[in-house]
């Protein structure tokens, strides 16, 4: 799994010092290699490398990073006990976990972002895979720059800030498009004005989920509130998440919201009251066979660097279900699920959109909001009941 960061321009990096990282891991072949990487890099700067979380907890205060990749298991002071004593020292840091792609490490990282942890990076399985793997460079040094970038902002003196939007819902439930300007939280370039979109007068029956950098928290906090949209419609979900994560992901999301939860399986109908999740490392579409809508898993190409990636999913859907169709796109990193909003909107379903200001990265929602197809852009505690009530035939 990969996702692409926002365009940084030359002028924009040559206005910001560099993003400051640290990195902490007992492998030293890895240690070596991403601290190659980052010191490669002009908008990046490697400060510190060391070998366990001892260490970097010592090192907090002399090196003052804004970056910390933390490696999970290390001797003496593991990833998941230094990520509080990190945080502790610096609260506006940026942890991005490092694991290998075991059942153990999953549960491990999924706990990390739930205690603070802005993301992860799933590891080659070998040291010697990490040497010729060019998809975990380019996908380290994305989100080292995507979060980095944005925790660089957050601690920019006032007087140099930039301007938010209103911190009120956007919306055109009313039926009235309305213009609203955003900054865009990556790389601080002002969003063109884009009109939202009428929402559609037919009542969803299908609620679709698309989310990246951030997801896991969100999704966990967004769905135990749709308890009558998920007892009433099927619910599927792509989160960019690399294979076994998706399992934990599931099973965690299912304890939340006491509804049955499960990595859809290709072949299977799609029914009322189910909540499906895209495998890590397919894509999940569905298509109409024998008058029945049915899950298509596909072992392609990444798309948008993703897999599982979320256009498919929605661009599918689109086709089976047209205007019955409800997209959220939630937090992330990237533009993928731009493409399947727009088959969404042509086929007369909504789109709605996590707002910037509770997204951990604005990049696939304000991708969306730029492209002119969302009907509302609302914060994340108000997603569940917007949804809510359209399901049931009224508007936000």
């Amino acid at each position: 799994m990969s996702v692409t960061a926002p365009v940084i321009s030359e002028a924009s990096v040559a206005a910001l010092a560099p993003i400051r990282v640290m990195v902490v891991d007992d492998a030293v072949i890895v240690r070596s290699l991403i601290t190659r990487w980052v010191a490669e890099a002009p908008d990046l700067e490697i400060v510190a490398a060391v070998r366990n979380g001892r260490e970097a907890v010592n090192a907090m205060e002399k090196f003052n990073p804004d970056v910390v990749v933390l490696d999970i298991d290390m001797p003496e002071l593991d990833g998941i006990s230094t990520l509080p004593l990190l945080l502790e020292k610096k609260r506006n840091l940026v942890v991005i976990m490092a694991s290998t792609l075991t059942r153990h490490n999953a549960e491990i990282t999924l706990r990390a972002l739930s205690l603070g942890a802005a993301d992860y990076i799933p590891k080659p399985e070998t040291e010697g895979g990490i040497m010729t793997t060019a998809s975990f460079q380019r996908e380290l040094l994305e989100k080292i720059r995507g979060l980095g970038g944005r925790q660089s902002r957050d601690v920019l003196p006032q007087a140099h800030a930039p301007d938010l939007a209103p911190t009120s819902p956007v919306n055109a439930a009313d039926g009235a498009p309305k213009l609203g300007k955003m900054r865009n939280a990556v790389n601080g370039s002002e969003h063109a004005a884009a009109t939202l979109r009428p929402f559609s007068h037919a009542t969803p029956r299908v609620l679709l989920i698309g989310a990246s950098t951030g997801g896991p928290q969100a999704l966990l906090e967004v769905l135990p509130k749709l308890r009558p949209v998920t007892e009433s419609a099927p619910v599927l979900i792509t989160q960019h998440m690399p294979p076994t994560f998706t399992i934990i992901l599931a099973e965690h999301l299912a304890r939340a919201c006491g509804r049955p939860v499960h990595e859809a399986v290709n072949g299977e109908p799609v029914l009322t009251g189910a909540i499906y999740l895209a495998p890590g490392g397919r894509h999940m579409r569905v298509a109409r066979r024998a008058g029945a809508a049915v899950i298509v898993l596909d072992d392609g190409p990444p798309i948008n660097f993703c897999k599982p990636a979320v256009d498919p999913m929605f661009s599918s859907a689109a086709e089976v279900w047209g205007a019955w169709s409800l997209a959220l796109v939630m937090t992330g990193m990237g533009s993928d699920g731009t493409r399947g909003a727009a088959d969404v909107v042509a086929a007369g379903g909504n789109v709605i959109a996590q707002d910037e200001a509770t997204s951990v990265i604005w990049g696939m929602p304000g991708s969306v909001f730029e492209a002119g197809l969302c009907s509302a852009v609302l914060p994340l505690d108000q997603l569940a009941l917007a949804t809510v009530r359209l399901f049931q035939g009224g508007q936000p």
